[in-house]
């Protein structure tokens, strides 16, 4: 199982639109280096969800459900791709950003070093030290 991170602006859409929705299309990525990380997404695999803009914060997982597929929302011969996600729960607290860069152990970090990718792998050990920090 490979664990992964997704950037999203709770305003346009948050977690509690995921959850309400029980699952959904993960789709609009026009970054090639995030369009590479959701190719690399795998059924079953663990999926952080961070709030960006004002609020900063991890918030909740989710799981991938289904294979990369192109996205449905991209021009025709664009090879952009999309997954489905479906919500698993929130954390117990939010890991704020500034928690986060604060850790010694994370400072590899995709979300610290390369702050403006939406959707990025999280190394297993890295994501022990945010679920730890998370219900801490």
């Amino acid at each position: 199982m490979n664990y992964w991170l997704v950037k999203t602006e709770p305003e346009s859409y948050s977690l509690e639109d995921l959850e309400r929705k029980g699952e959904d299309v993960w789709d609009g990525v026009r970054n090639h280096q995030a369009r590479n990380f959701i190719a690399k997404m795998n059924l079953g695999d663990l999926v952080f969800v961070y709030h960006s803009g004002k609020h900063k914060a991890l918030v909740g997982m989710a799981k991938v459900i289904c294979a990369p597929y192109p996205d449905p929302k991209a021009e025709e011969g664009e090879k952009w791709l999309a997954v489905d996600l479906r919500f698993e729960k929130y954390l117990p607290k939010p890991v704020h950003l500034a928690d986060i860069k604060s850790s010694d152990s994370l400072q590899d970090l995709l979300l610290v070093r390369q702050s403006r990718l939406s959707v990025m792998s999280v190394e297993p050990s890295e994501a022990e030290v945010l679920l730890k920090m998370a219900n801490s």
